[in-house]
């Protein structure tokens, strides 16, 4: 049997999905965590279930593009039951999506799940009448502890497995509502079942063809639609609000005998809370104050397991030189895969699987918490007034990690102007493998306290922060001209972080994934700089021409030639900045090391440096062009060569024209 898991976002679908399936799916307690469909398999009772988790929607009239996903899944995918997963807390608004996908097939299971959590509220559900008034099985689940999961299969058993044929006649009992709330308006049930199924914003149009493959009486019905709504001066909207009233109060009237409440201040803690954390000015605060402790915590803590990851690795090199030649390999290509390839690669991971691995659970406790989603609603207002939405606040803090992932969590943004400009501007968000640069030139020019450098590093976080806004508000008012759109964001409840679950898959599903990407663009850059080094033009190599060549234009914007080249050749990945300086400056053939601050910062004072070309550099690495990873990344969410290119150049000027500024300042 094929399966699709459906349900509102952050109602558990994901953990379900894991239980099921025995995979790991990773979670997070906001909206919009699932931006694309993912597949598992489970054997159960010599049954095999085939089940996609679907990206959250609280209607199938989508809006966003992860909502279309689940939109076109359950109109013309090829499944035979659907799990709707319910929240246990927000039942009559679950209960929408359930009536909705109702209308186009009968093999549902609806599961109710978060039932602890609704113990906790003093929230009760009579499960038998709720069978009744659905029609469907209905299932108590508990998806953290696996509660109810094998119900859910012992369910989907039940079914005959045949997904029934769409009806354009609405839901009988909704249909009273019309003769009880709109007695005068006689609109035929066709026309509101239509509009249910295709929604608006051009869906017929987008699907004629899959729909003549179903239905013979597709044009039929549209002709009569069009006809019926010119005679009666009806439009698309109006039937929309009253179908939705519709269903609003067929789900009211449900909950209404089938939930009862015996708390009246269930949420109390959750509210008051929120009035610290949303306030306008304590919450820019906390805000401001847990970036620092983030930041602080991963400087102090990474740079242990990076020296041993340094030191464990540059060991092994030796026996790898020794292992190659013995292979009779030339000279030259051992020193190319060994110099160039290997050394490049064993820095990038020393240098940034460290900090990943603790800024990533981190930041995953503070999603499982419940707070990303109360740091979108704070900065939703800079948004706006920037012409764009809070949800890009999400982006934005999926980019601290890596850019690569911030752009592919845009999806969840509904309008395509707005998700351009969260894509566009990410790269102002500092990454992971930007924060060893700024950590050691923060340490050598300004200060070498944890704490002040820390706060230093917040700083300079802060002004890459402010230039999303302002890059934001200029292509909102140029090139993505257009109106901010409305904003929807479920505040999901506090919840208690599993810690454990958090800190395992946060390695394995982000740090480890970032890691790999970061290595398979890593190896060819490894390859490339070894090769520049290596290679004489006269007396000068093509890395030292290179460097001559960007001189000039260095000192203009307060750097020098080989700050510039180490930018470039660091395209893809950004840790190999520093390594690629040290070598450019001691005329190395080879990326070298010197893990001392002491003896790197002569090397550096020696070669022209000041505190301001030290700041100039963190600004330029702040405001610079994003990584390979992150470029290809916008290529194929975008599937346009113009904005990839865009989002290169335009980080790129206002990082040159800002440093060019700064270095009149000085």
């Amino acid at each position: 049997m094929k399966i699709g898991l459906i349900g509102n976002p952050n109602v558990g679908k994901s953990t379900i999905f894991n239980a099921l399936t025995g995979m790991h799916q990773h979670t997070g307690n906001w909206p919009g965590k699932t931006v694309e469909k993912s597949s598992g398999i489970r054997l159960y009772n010599g049954v095999k279930y085939e089940i996609d988790d679907l990206p959250g929607t609280y209607s199938l009239m989508s809006h966003s593009k992860e909502e279309e996903i689940t939109r076109d899944f359950v109109y013309f995918g090829d499944y035979d039951a659907l799990i709707i997963v319910c929240d246990a807390c927000a039942l009559e608004r679950n209960l929408v999506l359930v009536m909705q996908i109702l209308e186009v097939t009968s093999n549902v299971v609806v599961c109710i799940n978060l039932m602890d959590e609704a113990k906790k509220k003093g929230i009760l559900i009579d499960f038998d009448r709720l069978r009744k008034s659905l029609g469907v099985p209905v299932i108590s689940s508990i998806a953290r502890s696996g509660k109810g999961i094998y119900d859910v299969l012992d369910a989907l058993g039940s079914l005959d497995g045949k997904t029934t044929q769409i009806d354009y006649d609405f839901l009988n009992d909704v249909f009273c509502f019309f003769d009880e709330y709109i007695p005068n308006t006689n609109i035929p049930k066709k026309l509101v079942g239509m509009h249910i199924m295709l929604g608006k914003n051009d869906f017929l149009k987008n699907y004629d063809s899959n729909f003549s493959t179903n239905l013979s009486d597709n044009y039929k019905v549209k002709s009569i639609a069009l006809n019926y709504l010119k005679g009666n001066n009806f439009t698309y909207d109006d039937i929309e609000s009253i179908v939705s009233e519709c269903i609003s109060l067929k789900c009211a009237r449900i909950c209404s005998k089938c939930v009862r409440y015996t708390k009246d201040n269930y949420d109390k803690r959750d509210r008051f809370i929120d009035r610290i954390v949303t306030n306008r000015f304590s919450g820019s605060i906390i805000m401001i104050l847990l970036l620092f402790l983030v930041l602080w915590i991963t400087i102090v803590f990474a740079n242990y397991p990076s020296d041993f990851l340094y030191n464990l690795f540059f060991s092994f090199e030796k026996y790898l030189f020794d292992f190659l030649k013995f292979l009779h390999i030339p000279v030259i290509i051992v020193n190319a895969l060994v110099y160039g390839v290997y050394r490049v690669l064993a820095w990038v991971v020393a240098v940034m699987l460290p900090p990943m691995m603790i800024f990533f659970p981190m930041f995953t406790i503070l999603e499982d918490l419940g707070y990303l989603p109360r740091v979108a609603f704070n900065l939703d207002g800079v948004y706006y007034k920037c012409g764009s939405c809070g949800k890009q606040a999400l982006t934005m803090i999926e980019g601290f990690g890596c850019n690569a992932v911030g752009v592919t969590g845009a999806r969840i943004i509904d309008s395509p102007r707005e998700r351009l400009i969260a894509i566009l501007t990410n790269a102002f968000v500092p990454c992971n493998g930007r924060f060893p640069l700024l950590i050691s030139l923060i340490s050598m020019f300004v200060i070498s306290s944890s704490l002040f450098g820390s706060l230093t590093l917040t700083l300079f976080i802060l002004i890459g922060i402010i230039f999303t806004f302002i890059i934001s508000k200029l292509l909102s008012k140029t090139i993505l001209k257009g109106v901010p759109s409305s904003f929807t964001l479920e505040l999901p409840p506090y919840r208690r972080a599993q810690f454990i679950k958090v800190i395992v898959r946060s390695v394995f599903d982000r740090s480890l994934f970032v890691l790999k990407r970061a290595v398979m663009v890593s190896a060819p850059a490894g390859l490339l700089i070894w090769i520049l080094a290596n290679t004489y033009v006269g007396d000068s190599t093509l890395l030292g021409i290179c460097t001559n060549f960007l001189e000039p234009f260095g000192v203009l914007i307060g750097l020098d030639g080989v700050i510039l080249i180490a930018f470039l050749l660091g395209f893809p990945a950004n840790e190999i900045v520093i390594p690629i300086m040290i070598m450019g400056y001691m005329s190395l053939g080879y990326i070298t090391d010197m893990s001392n601050l002491d003896e790197l910062k002569e090397l550096f004072i020696s070669n022209g440096w000041t505190v301001k070309t030290a700041i100039c550099t963190m600004l330029f690495s702040i405001l610079h062009f994003p990584c390979m990873t992150t470029l290809l990344t916008i290529k194929k969410e975008t599937g346009s060569f113009k904005w990839m290119i865009l989002s290169f150049l335009i980080p790129l000027t206002i990082g040159t024209i800002f440093c060019f500024f700064v270095n009149l300042l000085f």
